[in-house]
């Protein structure tokens, strides 16, 4: 029990510090003219990590925080993916956001990860929302939140941010 309280504590503390990160940047890209766009969706995805965190509490909870055959795979994989997440947030520097937030003028961050797939940061949260739940053998949070995000990433929040992406070329090259 103790390791899973230590290691959610630390994931939900690297979120509400992401959070501030975001807000800072957030700010410095407004003072700059930036512009946020497909803002009503952003709800839903803060919804679905809350209640992410709290179908995991359960889950494991229900499970009396037994950890599942293969755990330090998972916990290997995780810790991995967690440098993959540093890895992309110091590649887009100010960049980064939890929002899509564009600056009219400013060109399309093309290194770190982004040199070779355009939406890390999303395979790194598909890849979160699998291995910290498998960690401890909550199989139904890591499904039937891995079929949401999918829905929220695939559906709407890419094709938002890629829409973003166009109309940031659009002003860039105007």
């Amino acid at each position: 029990m103790t390791f899973f309280i230590i290691l959610v504590s630390v994931v939900v503390l690297q979120r509400l510090a992401e959070i501030i990160y975001a807000r800072r940047n957030e700010k410095k890209m407004k003072a700059k003219g930036a512009i946020e766009i497909g803002a009503s969706h952003y709800k839903w995805i803060v919804l679905l990590h809350i209640f992410f965190f709290f179908s995991l509490i359960i889950e494991v909870t229900e499970r009396q925080f037994a950890l599942s055959p293969g755990w330090q795979v998972f916990l290997l994989l995780f810790i991995v993916v967690q440098i993959l997440r540093i890895w992309t947030l110091t590649s887009l520097g100010e960049f980064w956001n939890t929002k899509i937030i564009v600056l009219p003028g400013a060109k399309k961050v093309n290194k770190g990860p982004y040199s070779w797939i355009s939406h890390p940061n999303y395979a790194i949260v598909v890849l979160e929302v699998i291995l910290l739940p498998l960690i401890y053998g909550a199989w139904i949070t890591a499904l039937i939140f891995s079929a949401a995000n999918a829905i929220i990433l695939l559906l709407i929040r890419i094709p938002a941010e890629d829409r973003a992406l166009e109309q940031l070329k659009k002003m860039t090259n105007d």
